[in-house]
């Protein structure tokens, strides 16, 4: 079982990288602008499901590296430190240079499909291959060598399923009420400015932690 303090530092790591905007977060509030809130909905409902067919591969990867090198297996925790570190620094250059994170499609809604907006939604998170780099790099902060990376990877992607739905599901709903607040600078620079430094620190934090 995973200790509470690396748990806490999961949770709060996928988070900020689920408010860090990307191509799920732009499909979300794409299709919320065309089919209104249900299809932002079935959307994110399609693009979290996407993430169990990552954490499946990833766990694969893991249990491969593990049987082959132990050393092999820390080289990749801190690929996985280095690349929040790096998405951390990408923010705050964002920040730096005033530029706003989210893009609001302009038009009238249109029809809704569940189907469309389900496929479309779960066709753009698992063709996405820097889903797939990350999962592989991120997971094994967190995974337990002594115990199955499959059952692990699942619980974790599990818990980014939870927080993604909600967070994607609340962009749904905001798009064409809020379409000026999600888009005013503060805001913008505020989400950059907080997910960067956190990110940066988690980054750290992991990379110079002890087994």
């Amino acid at each position: 079982m995973m200790d509470t303090q690396l748990l806490i530092t999961f949770i709060v790591a996928i988070t900020l990288l689920t408010l860090t905007p990307g191509v799920d977060t732009m499909v979300t509030i794409r299709n919320s602008a065309r089919g209104g809130w249900k299809d932002g909905f079935a959307t994110s409902t399609g693009i979290c499901s996407g993430l169990f067919l990552h954490a499946t591969v990833s766990a694969l990867g893991i249990s491969v590296i593990l049987l082959q090198s132990a050393n092999a297996f820390q080289f990749l925790k801190l690929i996985g430190a280095g690349y929040l570190i790096w998405l951390g620094m990408k923010s705050l250059f964002s920040l730096f240079k005033g530029q706003g994170i989210f893009t609001l499609p302009e038009g009238k809604e249109g029809s809704f499909v569940l189907k469309r907006s389900f496929r479309e939604g779960f066709l753009s998170n698992a063709l996405n291959p820097k889903t797939a780099l990350f999962y592989m790099a991120f997971l094994p902060q967190f995974i337990d060598p002594t115990g199955s990376a499959l059952v692990q990877s699942l619980g974790l992607a599990a818990i980014h399923f939870c927080i993604a739905m909600l967070w994607q599901c609340l962009l749904a709903l905001a798009v064409n009420r809020a379409r000026q607040w999600l888009q005013h600078p503060f805001v913008s620079r505020g989400i950059n400015g907080i997910c960067g430094t956190v990110l940066i620190y988690l980054g750290a934090r992991l990379a110079l932690a002890e087994d």
